[in-house]
């Protein structure tokens, strides 16, 4: 059965949230994005995750697509990207929640579990480690090479000059560059992040993530140890993130699974998503409900013609 991927829009903690939509199972599967990406780099995820029972949901973060925009650089903190979830999580009113997230998603679903902001019945991160060994990692050697753009991105408009020129070049790069399997990358599928790159605003807002991190430095929560269950998906030729970084983790979470990928980069959902479908079907499959039952059209990245 083939599941379609509609797009809706959805009120959550007083903004509008453009959301990729497929299935309409009584439990939601809530996948978060990175960057520069946007709900359309879950295309491949949405449709499996409908046909193992789940109502699939793929937001644009805040600043995205044709979600809210928000123009200050505090809009865009820690606490207001938690605050997003737990509210799309209340509107979608579903039995239980699997939350998946990648890269600057990831680092939200990661915070999110760990404060237990609302019941979870499993987490799911590709390539983007635990809070706490990222934070002690990022500024050590061979990390804060990687991590460069992250200074770069203080600056003031220049980075939004860079990745806006010659038709946002610089955002197809940052794919095709990166990417392990590059024919998963062609032309159709790099135009719909330049697009998304260049509507008024969106730049800014992307990078804005980066600025509101450096100027209120998160604390990480008090408690590092993480009860729920918890996947976690590495492609192995990432040059943003490194491997290293997930050294450690089986100590951090309960109930914890690793996969790695040899031939995937940072995009890893993306690059090898027939691999990482089979992952997360299998393991999704192997878990046990954590929540106890209770009573209870195009792609959306793309602006408006």
């Amino acid at each position: 059965m083939h599941h379609a991927i509609h797009t809706r829009f959805v009120r959550a903690n007083g903004l509008a949230f453009e959301v990729d939509h497929c299935g309409d199972g009584d439990r939601l599967a809530l996948c978060l994005h990175g960057f520069p990406e946007c709900s359309f780099s879950w295309r491949h995820q949405l449709p499996v995750l409908a046909g193992l029972g789940y109502t699939a949901w793929a937001p644009n973060l805040r600043g995205y697509g044709r979600t809210s925009r928000p123009g200050r650089v505090a809009d865009y903190a820690l606490p207001h990207l938690l605050a997003d979830v737990a509210g799309l999580i209340d509107a979608a009113g579903k039995r239980s929640t699997l939350l998946i997230g990648h890269d600057w998603g990831g680092a939200i679903a990661w915070t999110f579990a760990l404060q237990a902001m609302r019941p979870l019945e499993g987490l799911v991160v590709l390539n983007i480690p635990h809070p706490k060994l990222f934070f002690e990692r990022m500024l050590r050697w061979p990390q804060i090479a990687r991590s460069w753009y992250v200074f770069f991105f203080q600056l003031p408009l220049l980075p939004e000059a860079l990745f806006t020129a010659s038709n946002a070049q610089a955002v197809a790069d940052a794919f095709r560059n990166m990417a392990v399997n590059k024919h998963r990358f062609p032309e159709d599928v790099l135009d719909v992040y330049r697009r998304n790159a260049l509507l008024p605003g969106a730049m800014t807002a992307m990078i804005n993530y980066y600025r509101a991190l450096f100027r209120a430095w998160p604390k990480l929560p008090k408690k590092t140890m993480l009860e729920t269950p918890t996947l976690m998906i590495w492609g192995e030729q990432d040059t943003a993130l490194g491997k290293e970084l997930t050294v450690g983790t089986e100590a951090l979470v309960r109930d914890f699974t690793l996969r790695f990928l040899p031939n995937a980069s940072h995009w890893v959902q993306q690059d090898a998503p027939d691999e990482v479908n089979a992952i997360l079907e299998e393991w999704i499959k192997l878990q046990k409900p954590a929540v106890a039952p209770t009573e209870s059209d195009a792609t959306s990245c793309q602006p408006p013609p």
